[in-house]
């Protein structure tokens, strides 16, 4: 199991919660924070902004495929930005928590 990284944008709180609760009961994650972001963005050619709630998501390379769908069925966003990050390193025993949470 290659530890990931995710991260991805929501409209407000109720959705973020939601997203992440899914997430959470699918095991296709092990850990979601969840934090206020202020976004500046280029949409439809022209700079936009909004506030946002960024959720960062401790989970596996190998479930990145299942955790879009997910998202996509769940988001309001026309274009979800769910990015992955894999980890190159780790505190000791994370990939043991991922392998026994995430199986």
């Amino acid at each position: 199991m290659k530890p990931n990284l995710l991260f991805l944008t929501c409209a407000n709180q109720e959705e973020a919660d939601k997203i992440a609760q899914a997430l959470l009961e699918k095991k296709l994650v092990v850990c979601v924070k969840k934090s206020p972001v202020n976004s500046d963005f280029l949409w439809q050619g022209k700079i936009d902004h909004a506030s946002e709630i960024l959720l960062v998501m401790d989970s596996s390379e190998e479930l990145f495929d299942q955790a879009e769908q997910e998202v996509k069925r769940l988001h309001s966003y026309d274009t979800p930005n769910l990015v992955s990050v894999l980890v190159s390193k780790s505190s000791s025993g994370i990939a043991q928590w991922l392998g026994q949470e995430l199986n």
